[in-house]
């Protein structure tokens, strides 16, 4: 066992177990009630790149999107762990214009696109990968188009006590209901600061982003303008083939997703679209394996989907590559079962 984890998920090898994915989750409505766990609801880790929709808060809170005349496609693209297609750095490329920002002023680092199609395309075209290319330069394009209109330096933006992830610090603590001080700090793997809070702290946050009806004016239109654009380009959040742009295309504005690394997802439910649930609700999980292949991520979102009442969005042959109960080899064999160790209930 693994202190605040469950063997959620459960892959068999001719009726044989083969592996355990141990994980925890919570599922929480705008109002802070929990609706259904696994594991400990409380287990505090970091949400990686699921937090990019709150980092983006203040800057659409300030009105950034006004200011520099940004559309919904650009915002999108800011809440990203995008795959880094020509299309994903034409997007970053078109708000650096607006803004008046330089490549170089991107602090992200680089590596080669995840879309498969895109690097093979660049290596035989001799093209090396540029921060662009990034999976979090929309992220962080954002937070320089904050600093730009603070009127703060943009050579070390990244830092904790710049203005901006300040602003941040105190945005993520205030959607999270919990003192800022008590978020642990880290650095994720693009160099930007992130926090630790427990799944139903975050799982509340995603309620209330989806659902901010009872948060001020400014606060709601940060809210909405971001999951707004997530849904309508959920193509800029990600890219071809990948679960958060699948999940939020079958879904056809219901819902909106954001995957984090080691591991982590958070999905949030529009409010309206639960007829037992109608506040909106947020869902986090976390696998202590990291979960490299998303095969237990993607699993447990499909329990906890189905288990909501979305059994016909999850059996879509759109999302099929993600909903796989029956394991096949490469030549179509029957080997073994995906398998939920206990079922999903809700409170």
């Amino acid at each position: 066992m693994i202190k605040g984890y469950d063997a959620l998920i459960t892959f068999t090898r001719g009726g044989t177990v083969e592996s355990h994915h141990f994980g925890a989750f919570a599922v929480v409505d705008a109002d802070g009630k929990l609706l259904a766990s696994g594991g400990d609801p409380d287990l505090v880790t970091y949400p990686r790149s699921s937090m990019k929709p709150f980092q983006v808060l203040p800057f659409l809170e300030a009105g950034g999107p006004e200011h520099y005349g940004l559309n919904d496609e650009e915002v999108a693209i800011m809440c990203a762990s995008h795959t880094g297609t020509d299309e994903h750095v034409r997007v970053i490329k078109s708000i650096h214009a607006k803004v008046g920002l330089k490549e170089e002023d991107l602090q992200c680092g680089f590596h080669w696109p995840s879309d498969k199609e895109t690097s093979f395309a660049m290596r035989v075209r001799g093209e090396e990968p540029t921060p662009y290319r990034h999976n979090c330069s929309g992220k962080h394009s954002g937070m320089l188009a904050m600093a730009k209109m603070l009127e703060a330096p943009l050579d070390h933006y990244l830092e904790m006590d710049h203005p901006v992830q300040q602003g941040i610090l105190k945005k993520v603590a205030e959607y999270c209901e919990v003192p800022a001080e008590s978020l642990i700090i880290g650095t994720d793997g693009c160099s930007a600061p992130v926090f630790a809070m427990s799944l139903r702290a975050f799982a509340h946050a995603t309620a209330k982003l989806a659902d901010p009806s009872n948060l001020s004016e400014m606060q709601a239109k940060g809210a909405n303008a971001a999951t707004k654009a997530m849904r309508a380009f959920p193509m800029m959040v990600a890219g071809p083939a990948q679960l958060d742009t699948l999940l939020m295309e079958i879904m056809a504005g219901k819902a909106f997703s954001k995957g984090g690394a080691e591991g982590y997802q958070m999905i949030g439910i529009m409010p309206g679209v639960l007829a037992d649930f109608p506040k909106g609700v947020g869902i986090t999980m976390k696998f202590s394996d990291g979960d490299p292949t998303r095969r237990a991520t993607a699993a447990l979102t499909v329990a906890i989907l189905s288990a909501l009442g979305f059994e016909k969005e999850m059996q879509s042959e759109t999302f099929a590559r993600f909903n796989v109960p029956i394991l096949q080899n490469w030549r179509g064999l029957e080997i073994g079962e995906l398998r939920i160790n206990a079922p999903i209930v809700f409170k």
